[in-house]
């Protein structure tokens, strides 16, 4: 908010130069925050996906938070009045693996009653097998 009362006030005074630079780094700001939803997303959609691998069955409630997963992550990711998306696909890729250790972690905690490390469950699956089944999901949906 205090954003937005100084870009006012560099507006008024016309400090147009000023007003643009506050302008992009709000934008930076915003895309952070979308950025940062997504990852956050794309971390519970991985520990799931996961557990489906390694333990080679899913639940109801694994179900159903891949769905709510992937919709949060395209809803976060989606420019409502420009069109288009915050992240390309390429981007969306490097942010799913960048979330893919923090997911495993978490995957080893809650898969088998916790009886696996990290390290050890990550043998378990395919990591890139993974990362694209999450991609296919996350478009996949948006075309639904």
């Amino acid at each position: 908010m205090e954003e937005l009362l100084t870009l006012k006030e560099l507006l008024v005074c016309g400090d147009i130069p000023a007003a643009m630079v506050l302008v992009e780094e709000m934008t930076e700001m915003s895309k952070d925050d979308k950025i940062s939803k997504i990852f956050s997303y794309s971390i519970i959609l991985l520990v799931h996906l996961i557990k489906q691998k390694v333990e080679k069955r899913t639940t109801r409630s694994w179900d159903l938070s891949i769905y709510n997963s992937t919709t949060q992550i395209r809803r976060a990711n989606q420019r409502r009045k420009a069109k288009g998306t915050y992240l390309s696909k390429l981007e969306l890729s490097e942010t799913l693996a960048e979330a893919y250790n923090i997911a495993l972690a978490s995957a080893a905690i809650q898969a088998f009653e916790g009886r696996y490390e990290a390290d050890e469950l990550a043998a378990m699956c395919d990591r890139d097998e993974i990362l694209a089944d999450a991609v296919k999901l996350i478009e996949q949906e948006s075309v639904n």
